[in-house]
């Protein structure tokens, strides 16, 4: 398991995660955008972002955004089939689908802490699949379709559902 490392002037984090606890509706893409754009300029640097949800509900629609806004031109592609792409601007990013993987050891054998050089974020899409890979600090988004509305809820990952679905 890699480690993130808090930033002890996390004061802007800190907020932004107040104000985005809990759950939050996406109606539009523009909404994700605006989303991703805020945490982009908040979250503190070496970080990782745990992406729960069901196909199609927007978990690589939100990395493509979160991408855009650190400052990565190229295009952002889902990493089902190579498990991790790595994108570089001003800082890296490293965005994995482990939805076939089984375990935080396979994660490991990917070797991706070769790659973590500050600044860095790397982005997990199914990581209740490596849950023992992912660290506790860790900003869990959790994605959903209800009623036709994209929505997605925002945890610290202290006592959410990632967590005890990892502990089962």
């Amino acid at each position: 398991m890699h480690t993130s490392t808090p930033d002890p002037s996390m004061g802007n984090f800190q907020n932004w995660l107040a104000q985005n606890h809990g759950t939050t509706k996406l109606p539009t893409l523009e909404a994700t955008a605006k989303l991703a754009e805020s945490l982009a300029r908040v979250l503190p640097d070496d970080w990782t972002l745990a992406l729960s949800g069901d196909l199609g509900s927007g978990k690589t629609t939100f990395v493509r955004f979160f991408a855009n806004a650190l400052g990565i031109d190229e295009p952002v592609k889902s990493p089902t089939f190579n498990l991790y792409n790595i994108y570089d601007g001003a800082v890296r990013l490293i965005h994995c689908d482990a939805y076939r993987l089984k375990s935080g050891l396979e994660m490991d054998a990917l070797l991706l802490d070769e790659f973590l050089v500050s600044p860095w974020f790397v982005c997990v899409e199914w990581p209740e699949n490596v849950g023992d890979w992912i660290p506790e600090n860790s900003l869990h988004l959790t994605f959903a379709i209800v009623n036709g509305t994209h929505q997605v809820t925002v945890d610290d990952g202290v006592n959410s559902e990632f967590k005890n679905h990892c502990s089962n």
